[in-house]
């Protein structure tokens, strides 16, 4: 083989090297710029789904009854030792306190009669409409006689068996059940009632009865006061009786103009009735007994409408709402029945 010969392949092979060192550097770029495309790609599915979320089940039409506070409920059962020496005579005997959540209605759809149809107890209804828990004034006052039907003085009357300024208040009043609900509490046997449920509405913030009294925390002029006061005398009279206090609901007050506002964003002068809710169950708590809160666990701004007729009062189904949650609350063992 000449030398032209040995140059010529010598050529060949370096182009053929180089060819193929240039085929690498193709495929090295071509695998590149692949992995940056599917990089970019996947970047950009995910940020299409991030944008796109989560499918809501939100519905901005829907209708709830659900509240989305939770209710402060303080159930405090009974001392065992409040009930050393008592014979059961084998019968629930409620006696019902208050004003017109009870009085209102005492028929087939009243609360007293859908507490005693719900949990079987005998139930008597010893509520005076238009009263309050609070007194309006510090010492009896004949120009005012509902005083003696405020929730203070009905408990002393109980707890002394002295009915005599009830049944005399009671001549005097335009309602006809008056004498004869202060006739039934003055004859019924307390030593026979085993539990005391207690409501009244929102009439305390509407007349715009003084919460409290720092000085006096048994002012029977104040809302806490009374309750303290009236609850007190119940206890040490009839120790073997369960207190139960049921919270008034949400309400309306009606402004000088005639219109309605909401109750717990318009201030009396005394706070809202949220405010008034929670002085309630401070004095509850003080006094070791329940209290069911019904400003947030039953009719509530949001479902009012459901369940009342007016500003205050309620219907058929609104009555049934609060037995309900009586019964859950104070016989759950009745409630997980039904």
């Amino acid at each position: 083989m000449n030398q032209n010969q040995n140059k010529n392949k010598k050529n060949s092979h370096e182009d053929a090297s180089s060819k193929k060192q240039s085929g690498k550097q193709i495929n090295l770029h071509i695998i590149l710029l692949c992995a940056i495309a599917l990089t970019v790609a996947f970047s950009a599915y995910r940020l299409y789904k991030w944008n796109k979320g989560v499918p809501s089940d939100y519905d901005p039409n829907q209708q709830t009854d659900a509240f989305d506070v939770e209710a402060m409920d303080n159930i405090i059962p009974l001392a065992p030792d409040k009930l050393e020496g008592r014979e059961d005579d084998g019968v629930t005997t409620i006696l019902c306190l208050g004003d017109d959540p009870f009085s209102m209605d005492q028929g087939e759809g009243g609360l007293a009669e859908q507490i005693a149809k719900k949990t079987g107890a005998t139930v008597h209804n010893g509520s005076f409409t238009g009263t309050t828990i609070a007194a309006q004034f510090a010492s009896y006052n004949d120009g005012y006689i509902l005083d003696a039907f405020s929730f203070s003085y009905v408990a002393d009357s109980l707890a002394s068996g002295n009915f005599d300024l009830m049944k005399t208040a009671a001549t005097y009043s335009y309602d006809e059940a008056f004498p004869r609900t202060v006739e039934m509490l003055s004859s019924l046997d307390m030593n026979s009632v085993d539990l005391i449920c207690i409501m009244y509405d929102g009439s305390d913030y509407i007349n715009k009865r003084p919460c409290d009294d720092p000085n006096d925390p048994y002012s029977i002029v104040t809302y806490t006061g009374a309750l303290r006061a009236g609850v007190t005398a119940i206890q040490e009279a009839y120790p073997h009786i369960r207190i139960v206090v049921m919270s008034h609901t949400f309400c309306h007050t009606i402004n000088e103009e005639g219109n309605f506002e909401n109750g717990d964003r318009v201030d009396l002068g005394n706070g809202t009735l949220s405010h008034y809710l929670q002085k309630e169950l401070d004095a509850s708590s003080d006094c070791g007994v329940s209290l069911i809160d019904n400003f947030y666990g039953s009719i509530n701004e949001d479902n009012y409408l459901d369940y009342m007729t007016d500003y205050i009062h309620f219907n058929d189904a609104g009555r049934e709402l609060l037995a309900d949650r009586f019964v859950q609350c104070i016989f759950p063992e009745l409630a997980a029945q039904e």
